[in-house]
């Protein structure tokens, strides 16, 4: 376990967060507390609510209910600016989602730029900083058809840090990669961890999980099912459906 909180306030706090499409509920009532400097990691089968509850922190879902708390302010108030939220929640998806006419660095660059209204050159030393943070700082001028999977994951970690966040949100980053690709961009997280990032991250990695967590949190159903430190959950589950998930998958 590397990163342990310290006894701050919690940087994110749900409270009986709900999430329907339509009939369906897939949110059933989620609390939970992410403090400064802890590393989340979010484990459960397809379809427990893992994704949407992260994408409800940043309201990319809109929740059905409850309340979401980013530093002081209520994320899903209608008072609230969620543009400026965004600015400080970094959000690495899946798919890379780069722009294919842009070169890493300009992908870097591209939203320092517009929307925190920074010089092209400080966005570009920013963005080369960065590039280099994740491995890259040999392939800043490189177009994604011209990067690996892996790499240009990292390019998407790089352009959210570029943003300095108060917290990564990070959503199965590694499930579409080859999984000789995996090791890198899982290296470029336990670093982050490392420096004290803020991570809510939502994988299938148990040796990651297992090995950067300060905290395990099980899903099913729309609900957290159990939570505790890595080795709680990993070596001595107390629920019979965390022991089943665990059973089928290590």
């Amino acid at each position: 376990m590397m990163m342990t909180s310290n006894g701050s306030e919690p940087i994110v706090r749900l409270r009986g967060l709900k999430k329907n499409f339509g009939e369906l509920e897939v949110l059933k009532g989620v609390d939970m507390d992410v403090k400064k400097g802890e590393v989340v990691v979010i484990l459960g089968p397809s379809g427990s609510g893992k994704s949407t509850l992260l994408r409800c922190v940043n309201r990319l879902e809109e929740p059905t209910g409850g309340e979401i708390w980013f530093e002081d302010v209520q994320v899903n108030s209608p008072k609230t600016n969620i543009n400026e939220v965004r600015e400080k929640i970094g959000m690495v998806f899946q798919s890379f989602n780069l722009f294919p006419h842009l070169t890493a660095k300009g992908n870097v660059m591209l939203a320092q730029r517009k929307v925190l209204k920074r010089s092209k050159d400080e966005a570009d030393r920013v963005a080369i900083e960065q590039l280099e943070r994740v491995g890259l700082g040999d392939r800043v001028d490189y177009y994604p058809a011209q990067l690996s999977g892996g790499q240009q994951q990292r390019v998407a970690i790089a352009r959210a840090l570029a943003m300095d966040p108060h917290v990564m949100l990070f959503d199965e980053v590694t499930s579409a990669l080859d999984p000789e690709l995996v090791r890198g961009v899982l290296d470029v997280m336990k670093q982050l961890a490392l420096a004290g990032m803020t991570m809510l991250v939502v994988t299938h990695e148990m040796g990651f999980a297992r090995e950067v967590a300060s905290r395990a949190v099980f899903m099913d159903g729309g609900v957290i099912v159990e939570e505790g430190t890595p080795e709680q959950v990993f070596d001595h589950p107390r629920n019979e459906r965390t022991k089943d998930f665990l059973g089928h998958i290590s």
